[in-house]
Order: C-alpha cells, then structure tokens, then sequence
C-alpha cells in the first residue's frame, strides 16, 4: 500500500508527530510511506532519520493565495504518486487534502485521526466528512462518539488509541530512580511522594489546581509531597500566582526535557489534570512505567485509568477533590499493586503493536469500501 502521511504543525507538532512517526516507522518496509510536513517541524527531522521513508517539505496555509499554490502541489504529487491513502491529523492538511484529490483519475482514499474535543459541527467539517474523508478515526470513545454524532458518522469511525514503545517506558530500577530523584530534586525523606507530570505547562493542563489543593494541606504535611512538572517553565501571570500560593518550595519546573522518562522514573505518581484531553501521551507514558496516574474526568482521559486500581479519577478543575486526594495519599500512600496494576493496564490498552494491527486493517477496510 503507498501511504501519505500529513500532518500542519511548523514547529514541535506534540502528540501529532509522535503518531505519525510511530506509523512511518511500523508500516515502512512492507508498504511505501511518505510523510507531507513543513521542513521546521520535529515531524520533518523525525521522518528523515527513518529508512525508505520519503519527506516532503509543504506548509499548509490557511490565507487563499499560498492555499492555492500548495493544494496544486499537492494536487501534482497526488497524480504522479498514485497514492492508495493519504492519513490527515488536522483541519488544514484535511482541507487541502480534500481539494487536492479533485479531478483525479485514481483518487486515494482519505483517513483523518481526530486528536482533540473540538466539536466538528460547524460548515467545514460537514464538507470535509461529506467530499474528503473515507474514514475517521477518534483516539478516544469520546472523540469517537463526538464523530459519530457528527456529519462524520455516515463514514466508518472507529476508536484507535494512542500507541506508546511499552519496551522503551518501562518501570525504572530501584537505581535509576534514586538517582534521577537526587538529581531532579535534590536530596529528600524517604516519607515523600514526588507527584511527576510530562504533559506541559499550559494552564488548560490543570496543573495549577494541583497546587491550588496542594496549598490547602497544612505546613506540617504539606512537606511530604513535590510537584515535577516538564515543559516550558511557566512565566508571567501563571509563575506569579505558583508564587503567590506559596507553592515555589514545593513544585520544580525541569522545563522541555528530551527524555520524558526521567521525569517519571523520579516520580511516586503521575498526574494529567487537563480541562480538555482526547488520548494523552503523557498519562499513557506515565502508566506505562509503572506509576499509578491521578488523572481528570475530561474527554478521553477516564478511558486510560482504571480508578481506584491503576489511579483515580478527580473532576476536572475541582480544587476541593484534589485537596482530598492528597488527603488520602497522607494516609494510604502508593501501593505496589497499583504500580504493577498501571503497567498491565498500558500493555493491555496502547502498546505499538495493538496500535499498528488496528490501524492497518481499518485502511484495509477503507480501501475496500472505496
């Protein structure tokens, strides 16, 4: 099968280019794949270092001009390639993807993954589902749902989660661990509970809500707990009301690290808190290692954990529920089930393999239908 990967992220693209990269590199070698991206993104340099994997540098302008140049190009690769399916991951690459494929001969088949909540009622999905797409596929039940009852729902749509290396995010030795909490936060009693996050800074994260509960618990045990929170060290507004809270002593910022699991392997707990989350890799890495994951009740996010078994689930923004969660954890602190209870639920629910066999037979299924 020739396969066209798209996706319209300039610059680190997130959870996006981590997929797409993890597609390339599984299908690459049995079916021909060339991944579309613009040359500044992490996709792009991601793409390039996978053998027999084709890179094409395309923007994916939303202004009318730059638009039309673009979708000719495209609309040439299209025709020359005779791709057999082209896999979209966001309304722009979508779009041109749509308007490129007219007026082909051979028309391939279009597949778009879904990564976020955003409702998909408006003008401009109902064309897009209507003329451009074959096939939808929703990282989450609710992202699926969400097409379902959408004009996508006359396609197939099928839920696919995220699919994370489970042999590389693995639990860390007892070793490793001690080492990268040394290193992270310095040297700390045996009695505290490091709660570590990789999903980023953004105020819609919820992180803030964590130390909002946090700066609740009294002084004397507020001690027993730190915050590890990778990604852009929050500055202005939002380091000003960490400040405020009292919580500077309590939380490290790490900033963008490459490795996430460091981060993780220094941690108790892992925690994603977001007001708005289709799948997430970062309770999915989290899990994966073995850390048990406090997670919010938004979009997909209740679908990864298992609460009360591999990690609890809290309403989303409730400062007063995460206060008693941290209650709770003062008086029942982590168990080792819970650790083994969150690696089998990551095997058992995202592993590449499962990612890739359901992936495959649903463009297989697509294509036959087209």
């Amino acid at each position: 099968m020739k396969i066209l990967y798209t996706n319209f992220h300039p610059n680190n693209g997130g959870g996006h280019a981590t997929y797409i990269a993890n597609l390339a590199r599984s299908f690459q070698g049995e079916h021909q794949i060339t991944v579309a991206t613009p040359a500044t993104s992490r996709l792009y340099a991601q793409a390039r270092q996978i053998p027999g994997v084709r890179v094409w540098n395309t923007s994916f302008s939303t202004r009318l001009q730059p638009m039309l140049i673009e979708v000719m190009a495209l609309h040439a690769l299209l025709r020359e390639e005779r791709f057999d399916l082209v896999h979209v991951n966001g309304s722009a690459d979508h779009r041109q993807v749509m308007l490129a494929r007219l007026g082909l001969r051979q028309r391939p088949c279009i597949v778009w993954t879904k990564h976020n909540t955003m409702p998909v009622n408006s003008l401009g999905n109902r064309l897009r589902a209507w003329a451009g797409t074959d096939g939808a596929i929703g990282v989450c039940d609710f992202v699926s749902r969400q097409l379902m009852d959408s004009a996508y729902g006359s396609r197939f749509v099928q839920t696919i989660r995220l699919g994370l290396d489970t042999d590389r995010f693995r639990p860390s030795s007892a070793a490793v661990c001690a080492q990268a909490r040394r290193d992270l936060l310095g040297e700390l009693p045996g009695d505290v509970c490091v709660l570590g996050s990789v999903g980023g800074t953004d105020r819609a994260k919820g992180w803030l809500t964590l130390l909002q509960a946090l700066a609740r618990v009294p002084v004397s045990q507020r001690r027993r707990f730190r915050v590890l929170l990778a990604g852009d060290p929050p500055r202005g507004t939002l380091r000003q009301e960490v400040e405020a809270l009292g919580m500077s002593p309590y939380v490290v910022f790490p900033g963008l690290v490459d490795d996430p699991r460091r981060i993780l392997a220094a941690s108790d707990v892992g925690f994603v808190l977001s007001f708005q989350e289709a799948g997430s890799y970062a309770a999915c890495e989290s899990l994966s290692m073995g850390l048990p994951t406090l997670v919010s009740n938004a979009g997909g996010l209740p679908e990864l954990v298992r609460d009360g078994v591999d990690g609890w689930v809290v309403p989303a923004g409730d400062v007063e529920a995460q206060y008693r969660w941290l209650l709770a954890r003062l008086a029942a602190p982590v168990d080792a089930a819970m650790a083994v209870a969150a690696r089998e639920r990551a095997l058992a629910l995202f592993s590449l393999p499962l990612l890739f066999g359901q992936t495959m037979a649903f463009y297989q299924r697509v294509c036959a239908r087209a």
